[in-house]
């Protein structure tokens, strides 16, 4: 079976012996077909008269359509933009359409987040480009990794989903069509029914038994022309429950005679547990038990090694495990600090050439300037402080682990409880809750390591595992610390000859792919992610945002220098385009500035040949109209999976305090599937950023997190939050990502315009006058 896209491109198969984030792959392995992602291994479970159309779709007797959801819902509207994709193929109204907890299956893997990992330049459409993207979506849906991250979504669901709906379809209409003895071709669909122009209708419940046995040999997908959903807003499905209050977070999970669990973790970085007195604590009201769970938390998780105390209510567990004696062994990193990484990384821009990403044109060209610009910026570590602190309910019984959690990652956390348990992945039972925030925090599996060591020691009780708005912020996966370097040389009319940017940081995907997928040494599913990444080239989130830039500088050089730091790492919202869209744009007003140049006007002059990237940096512009008196504009412009934003910030300054009234931006995401849907995830993107260019900083000393909670870690609130504006730039192009693109622009046009203010050039983050 395969499907026909509109204007669709012909595929072809390539062999290579080794491809970046995919590892080495057998030759003639390239020219087999991938893996269909229509049907799943096993039966999708129906009930209650249900009909399987395929691994996707369910019709019940009451005509209404299930949706198997494989991504989870953090507040970004997937559990509403993807039913969308499958309505519109389906022609069912998206209230008609359900949605169901997918189960673990490949065909539900995302494939667009692997793809998208490859380190290549957007304007890149050469042909190896085309066989890694190829060879690596084949290999991803080998491995079916369920994950929700990278902004992918959508543009991950956006042909399955559709192809799903389409079948779905095509086999009524075939069913309708053989019960009247008619050509399909005769046949439409609409609002749930097949019809004929004789006036014959039946409805899908009629028809779905008989459609069962019409599986078709190809697949046409709608074009954007002829959409009737995609592209119009729609509510959002989970807004009444959360206002209601029944939504379900993972905090929400309450089941018959479950235990709670509150922990202590080593307060130093890579520290160990050396001495517990469980006895002290024994006698205190509701306490079952002190667990040790630190077997099973591995390296550079941001659980540190630590002990759980559980009790009949978390009001006892965290009482008696703050009256715990522990003793902490502090191990190597006690003396670490943020500073002395730091003077690390500058040591080693200084002394290292790094990986080069990008190196065009001749950079000797800089010798003719007349005048050469230089700069040095840097951001500190974050945390992600999402509103619901770490939390996992798990209970180990009779063989069988189940799970409650809010994860962005549901087939590696299976994994996990696994490989933490000692048995098979199909003995994981996973429910997927709310996720009250991810931000990529919930991609890790620290918290369901956690729970399920504690819960095996609970007696086949389960047992929900709360971690504090403390232990969330001193035991994070952090964003990278992390300097730029630029040097760029200018003509006397202005013009850029040469542009020189090398940075310097640690690499989060080495640590993820590390502590999370290395789960089984024997593990082929792994063996391919486990060893790319430390032997086999650099890691493209350290220098994205900078590598692939959009600016047509002739001659340039973008490097980043790997910097190992103790410190665990992760997927903080917008990865490295968080930072380095910071020093980029920031440097690019520099350029402008020394150029006596406009710094829109600057844009457009390197954009000649970017008519999108234009078309939204104009729109931003036209849109933020004039500033207030008072007030001034700083413009960014940046492109971050897959969307272009630009992001007009209108600022005051007032005793030395940087306040953001406005923020203007303009997207191009391609098709918008829900459009209110992208305004919002856009002006969330906007406040997240602003939280950390105002606020967002994290420090250790001794090997210590010093923040802990909102009062030295500060979040904008609502009386600090701009009004957001948002302009979405019409297209027919496939859906890109529009969850994370809102945050990296804000912090450079904040600072940019703060430079307009002020004259002060604030080249470190957070930002803060002198």
């Amino acid at each position: 079976m395969r499907s026909v896209e509109p204007k669709k491109k012909s595929r072809r198969s390539f062999m290579l012996g080794g491809l970046g984030v995919t590892g080495a792959l057998i030759v003639g392995w390239g020219f087999l077909p991938p893996r269909q992602r229509l049907n799943t291994a096993h039966p999708l479970p129906v009930a209650n008269g249900e009909v399987a159309l395929n691994g996707w779709i369910k019709i019940g007797p009451d005509g209404s359509v299930t949706v198997a959801m494989p991504s989870s819902e953090m507040g970004q509207g997937v559990h509403t933009a993807l039913p969308m994709l499958v309505a519109e193929e389906l022609d069912v109204p998206v209230a008609a359409v359900k949605i169901e907890q997918a189960p673990i299956d490949k065909i539900f893997g995302n494939v667009a987040v692997m793809q998208d990992s490859l380190p290549f330049h957007p304007a890149d459409n050469g042909l190896y480009k085309r066989a890694a993207r190829w060879l690596t979506g084949k290999t991803a849906r080998e491995l079916g990794i369920m994950i929700v991250g990278g902004s992918s979504s959508i543009k991950d669901a956006w042909g399955p989903m559709r192809e799903a709906g389409a079948a779905a379809r095509a086999m009524l209409v075939a069913a309708a069509a053989a019960e009247w003895n008619v050509p399909a071709e005769q046949c439409s669909t609409d609002g749930g029914a097949v019809t004929h122009p004789s006036g014959r209708r039946a409805a899908y419940a009629e028809l779905a038994a008989k459609a069962v046995s019409h599986a078709p040999s190809e697949i046409r997908l709608k074009k954007p022309s002829e959409f009737k959903l995609i592209g119009r807003s729609q509510q959002r499905r989970d807004s009444a429950a959360k206002v209601n209050g029944r939504a379900g977070f993972g905090l929400d999970v309450r089941l018959p005679g479950m235990l709670y669990a509150a922990v202590t973790m080593s307060p130093v970085i890579g520290g160990a547990v050396g001495k517990v007195d469980g006895t002290a604590i024994r006698s205190m009201p509701g306490v079952v038990k002190v667990v040790d769970f630190s077997r099973a938390i591995r390296d550079k998780f941001g659980a540190g090694a630590g002990v759980a105390v559980i009790a009949k209510s978390f009001w006892q567990a965290r009482q008696a495990v703050a009256a715990l004696p522990v003793e902490w062994q502090p191990g190597a990193h006690a003396h670490f600090s943020s500073a002395d990484m730091f003077r690390e990384l500058e040591r080693k821009l200084d002394s290292e050439a790094g990986d080069v990403y990008t190196r065009r044109g001749d950079m000797d060209a800089g010798k003719a300037a007349v005048k050469t610009v230089k700069a040095e910026y840097r951001a500190p570590f974050l945390a992600h402080a999402a509103m619901e602190p770490i939390n996992c309910t798990a209970q180990v019984k009779d063989g069988r682990v189940k799970l409650w959690v809010s994860t962005q990652a549901p087939s590696i956390a299976v994994d996990m409880a696994a490989k933490v348990a000692g048995v098979k992945a199909d003995q994981v039972d996973l429910v997927v809750t709310y996720l009250g925030g991810g931000f990529g925090r919930r991609l890790e599996t620290d918290m369901v390591a956690q729970a399920v060591a504690i819960a095996m020691e609970a007696d086949g009780a389960p047992v929900q595992m709360i971690w504090t708005r403390e232990d969330d912020t001193t035991h994070d996966v952090y964003r990278p610390a992390a300097i730029a370097r630029f040097s760029a040389a200018l003509d006397a009319a202005g013009n850029v000859l040469m542009y020189d940017n090398k940075s310097a940081g640690d690499a989060v995907m080495q640590q993820f792919l590390k502590r999370n997928l290395d789960l089984d040494p024997l593990s082929i599913k792994y063996e391919v992610l486990r060893q790319p990444l430390p032997g086999m080239g650099p890691d493209k989130t350290t220098a994205e945002g900078e590598y692939d830039l959009c600016y047509e500088f002739p001659n340039q050089r973008i490097a980043h220098v790997i910097v190992p730091t103790p410190v665990p790492l992760g997927n903080w919202r917008s990865v490295g385009h968080s930072h380095n869209a910071f020093f980029k744009e920031s440097f690019i007003d520099e350029l402008a500035h020394a150029a006596g140049k406009d710094p829109v006007a600057f844009r457009r002059g390197l954009l000649k040949n970017h008519p999108r990237h234009l078309a939204v940096l104009d729109a931003a512009v036209e849109k933020a109209g004039e500033p207030a008196p008072g007030h001034a504009h700083g413009v960014a412009l940046h492109q971050s999976f897959g969307s272009i934003v630009a992001e007009v910030a209108e600022v005051s300054v007032e005793n030395k305090e940087i306040r953001v009234h406005k923020v203007t931006c303009a997207v191009d995401c391609g098709i918008a599937v829900n459009p209110d849907g992208v305004a919002q995830q856009i002006e969330s993107g906007v406040i997240f950023g602003l939280s950390a260019a105002l606020f967002g900083e994290v420090t250790i000393r001794d090997g210590r997190v010093e923040q802990q909670n909102f009062h030295n870690y500060p979040i904008v609130r609502m009386q600090q939050a701009p009004q957001v504006d948002t302009v979405i730039i019409k297209s027919a192009e496939p859906p890109e990502g529009v969850g994370e693109p809102g945050t990296p622009p804000i912090a450079p046009a904040v600072a940019n315009a703060v430079f307009a203010l002020t004259g002060q050039r604030l080249r470190s983050l957070p930002l803060r006058l002198a």
